[in-house]
């Protein structure tokens, strides 16, 4: 298998300004592999980064992009030539945070186009560790660029699951469920057994696509704030005989009208898991979670460890990929970004190299 000499990638030169260049392939240290990038999805995390000036670890110029399948080309020789997916974060299996089993938020972790150098997915090579790369054996006739979401997108609600401990019977609010992410959350809820799903989101079209996917019921925020909608949750909780404790939420907007919401249902034994990414500063009386007993949690990323699990669910059809995701080639990148961006779009768009 040829091994380049050179990277071609679409660089942020400064926030809102791409620039294709080339950059030369570093060379690879034990436990480092070469990976042909065959597709990056293009997360909201990416879109922060560009428009709004959020700050990476390493400033630009870097390349972003951190959803991420492909195939790897020179490293670990047990590697070469197997399909992968990088992980969004990967740990540096060496430190107290991981050995207490939260290598997820690892001090030293790398994440493509963000805290791995310059190098990032929308290229068509990216050097990465190697140790946690999750090989895929048989794609089972998935296109392989297609898998590049569950690096991010799928992964990330499922860590925040994991650590909600969603269980058989549970009620499942999902704030943001019609986005890159709550797509998936809602999806993930019933497949680990969840009763009731709640999806919440403004886009009636794409909420009564979320009916067959994972919920079971939907309320749209166009026309109704925070206090109607924890009201009409209460009422379709007393109409369903669900009980008033115990609820899990999941932000999955990273907006302060989201966040709201979220906060709003928060009740006896509820928990309330943070996973969509935003700016917004929202207030809380933090003395309802003493009464309540309730808790407040921030996911990040995944543990690597789950990637194979998380596969398999997405190679058995618990979890259904192809109709949330847009193909396209790599060279259309700005108008990705400015799609995403506008927050209209119906799928996820995952770029493919074509340089």
């Amino acid at each position: 298998m040829a091994v380049p000499t050179k990277i071609n990638t679409w660089q942020m030169v400064e926030p809102g300004k791409l620039e294709k260049t080339t950059i030369d392939v570093p060379e690879l240290k034990a436990g480092e592999a070469l990976v042909q990038v065959v597709g990056c999805g293009v997360c909201h995390t990416d879109v922060g980064y560009f428009y709004d000036g959020v700050p990476t670890v390493n400033k630009p110029p870097l390349t972003l992009g951190h959803e991420i399948a492909g195939i790897v080309v020179a490293g670990d020789e047990n590697l070469v030539g197997k399909e992968v997916i990088v992980p969004a974060v990967m740990p540096c299996n060496d430190c107290p945070i991981c050995a207490s089993g939260r290598g997820n938020r690892c001090l030293k972790q790398a994440m493509p186009g963000n805290s791995l150098g310059i190098y990032g997915g929308f290229s068509d090579y990216i050097p990465v560790p190697s140790v946690d790369l999750c090989v895929i054996e048989d794609r089972k006739g998935m296109p392989l660029e297609k898998l590049s979401v569950v690096a991010d997108a799928i992964t990330s609600p499922y860590q925040a699951a994991m650590r909600a401990e969603i269980k058989e019977g549970d009620v499942v609010v999902v704030t943001g469920a019609t986005g890159g992410i709550g797509v998936y959350m809602t999806q993930i809820a019933a497949a680990l057994g969840a009763k009731e799903v709640i999806a919440i989101a403004r886009n009636k079209e794409k909420l009564a696509r979320a009916l067959d996917y994972g919920a079971t019921y939907t309320i749209s925020t166009l026309d109704k704030d925070a206090k109607a909608i924890s009201k009409e949750i209460r009422a379709y909780s007393k109409e369903k005989k669900l009980p008033n404790y115990g609820l899990k939420i999941f932000e999955c907007t990273g907006t302060k009208a989201g966040q709201e919401i979220g906060l709003s249902l928060i009740t006896f034994l509820s928990k309330m898991m943070v996973i969509g990414y935003g700016v917004a500063k929202t207030d809380y009386m933090l003395s309802r979670l003493m009464a309540f007993d309730a808790e407040i949690i921030g996911s990040w990323g995944c543990l690597p460890k789950y990637y194979p699990e998380v596969l398999n669910m997405v190679l058995e059809g618990k979890i259904k990929i192809e109709p949330f995701v847009d193909v396209r080639p790599m060279s259309t990148i700005l108008k990705a970004y400015e799609e995403a961006h506008s927050g209209k779009l119906m799928k996820r768009i995952v770029l493919t190299p074509d340089f």
